[in-house]
């Protein structure tokens, strides 16, 4: 087995854990709503994907934009893709694949070890709530710092500022969860010890190298 990609400080001790959310405990993807509307033809939605409802585009919306704005801004900038960005929102619930149910049973896992657990994630704000209803495991979390609602989105270090005033422990006892490097380490920076997700089976692993759980 590689190496894993992780800041490990086994003598400081972890007395906060701090999750992403996206793509480590729920599969999020806009392709997963958008690809039965292309009916394979797969190089049309790639473009569009890249090139029209890019990523970068879909981050202001993380970063507090309503979801209005922004989709008229972009269909006034691709007249020709109208109908297609405004279904955006509209497929908002089907962007999601699912749950990790193998990181929500760690999540579980480590609530019942009486290890304060919290979210950090680049989130639209008007979407969270419903979010958090549809969700229980949100409920483990004693809060969740929402990308959409500071209106910064990760990696800006003013959001890793809010977060240690939240959480209210010193950086070194904080261990962050996020399947991007920059994230990482633009919190690794501030002291946060981190592990890059890249499948349950490797975070069990480092939760259980750093005595989180047993083994």
């Amino acid at each position: 087995m590689g190496s894993l990609k992780m800041s490990t400080s086994p003598h400081i001790p972890i007395t906060a854990l701090v999750f992403d959310i996206g793509n480590v405990v729920v599969k999020w993807d806009p392709r997963f709503a958008y690809k039965p509307l292309f009916d394979g033809r797969e190089e049309e939605l790639d473009y569009f994907l890249t090139h029209v409802c890019t990523l970068a585009w879909h981050t202001r919306h993380d970063q507090g934009v309503p979801f209005n704005d922004n989709i008229t801004r972009l269909q006034q900038q691709f007249p020709d893709h109208h109908e297609m960005i405004g279904l955006f929102e509209t497929l908002w619930d089907q962007m999601f694949d699912g749950l990790i149910e193998e990181t929500i049973a760690l999540l579980y896992q480590l609530d019942a070890q009486q290890h304060p657990l919290y979210a950090l994630t680049n989130f639209p704000a008007e979407k969270f709530t419903r979010f958090q209803q549809k969700h229980a495991f949100t409920a483990l979390f004693k809060d969740s710092i929402v990308s959409g609602t500071e209106k910064i989105t990760k990696p800006d270090p003013r959001l890793y500022e809010i977060l240690l005033k939240r959480v209210g422990v010193a950086a070194q006892n904080i261990l962050f969860i996020d399947d991007r490097m920059e994230n990482l380490q633009a919190a690794e920076i501030f002291g946060i010890q981190t592990h890059l997700f890249t499948t349950p089976a490797r975070l069990e692993e480092d939760l259980i190298s750093r005595d989180l759980l047993p083994d």
